[in-house]
């Protein structure tokens, strides 16, 4: 993968096929090997390009607080090193935070956001999934969340392939895995787990996801699509959630592509692939410059 200097570091990523750029964003704790399987499935006239994101992957790992305020920085800093003007946003988990974030900041470059199973409104620890309530509940807690995350390296031995239906293979988990050796690697994984926006805190993260709910509402020239699976709720996209996106985003297509865990993209590449190709086929965004 080529990498790029950003900032006082690096950042690596993908970059396939050539025409419109679309920018693949990975969450927590995965990286651009998430999205392997859809870029080269997206079709003809699309630049796929998705970034490790800083201090995860193959990406440089700089001293941070690996806040959400550090990722959207370096986030900014690589989309400006690579002249990425006009683009379409692609975004899971904290990664389609990041993806409305940058498109609230920079709304004249941005052509559509597509999102799955990603943080679309601040919430309440009663929103959040009573499955999820409990672990999330010990990332917040000081000493506990270290244990867990720098020590145990939970989030990968476990929630990913917790959150995988289909299984995923021990190559493929060794990819994911290899990034984060030592328990101060793994700092970029404890503080996502500790931004997730609940019962207002914490206030900076809770402050930019409602500026992009501003922006989501306001743009109805912007289309959107949300990419959902069956045949149940997902970690992050409920429901509710869901049904809040249809009442809340402006310009708003809703696709279901079938039965899926939280890390959707392992389990139905290929069925979000045909959804967002169609879905910038319907709005002739490949042409769009």
């Amino acid at each position: 993968m080529p990498t790029i200097e950003v900032l006082d570091s690096t950042m690596s990523y993908r970059d396939v096929g050539t025409g419109i750029p679309v920018v693949f964003l990975h969450g927590n704790p995965t990286s651009s090997h998430l999205w392997r399987g859809v870029l080269p499935a997206i079709g003809e006239a699309v630049r796929g390009l998705a970034p490790d994101l800083i201090g995860m992957g193959d990406s440089g790992k700089p001293p941070s607080d690996y806040r959400f305020a550090d990722h959207a920085r370096y986030l900014d800093a690589w989309l400006d090193a690579l002249a990425l003007d006009r683009v379409v946003l692609v975004g899971h988990d904290w990664g389609g935070a990041l993806a409305f974030d940058w498109a609230a900041r920079h709304p004249d470059r941005v052509l559509g956001v597509a999102f799955l199973e990603t943080i679309v409104r601040p919430m309440s620890w009663e929103q959040f999934p009573e499955s999820a309530r409990e672990r999330f509940q010990a990332f917040r807690t000081a000493g506990v969340g270290e244990e867990l995350v720098l020590e145990g390296n939970v989030f990968i031995e476990q929630a990913l392939p917790n959150g995988v239906v289909s299984g995923l293979g021990a190559a493929d988990l060794e990819v994911y895995r290899r990034p984060y050796p030592t328990p101060a690697s793994r700092l970029p994984l404890l503080q996502w787990s500790r931004s997730m926006p609940l019962d207002g805190e914490p206030a900076d993260v809770v402050q930019r996801i409602e500026a992009y709910d501003g922006w989501l509402a306001s743009s109805p020239d912007v289309p959107k699509l949300a990419i959902a699976f069956d045949p149940g709720p997902g970690l992050l996209m409920d429901h509710d959630a869901l049904a809040w996106c249809a009442a809340n985003i402006a310009g708003l297509e809703l696709e279901h592509c079938g039965a899926a865990g939280h890390h959707a993209p392992e389990d139905q590449p290929d069925a979000i692939a045909a959804a967002i190709a169609g879905w910038l086929d319907r709005h002739d965004l490949r042409g769009a410059r």
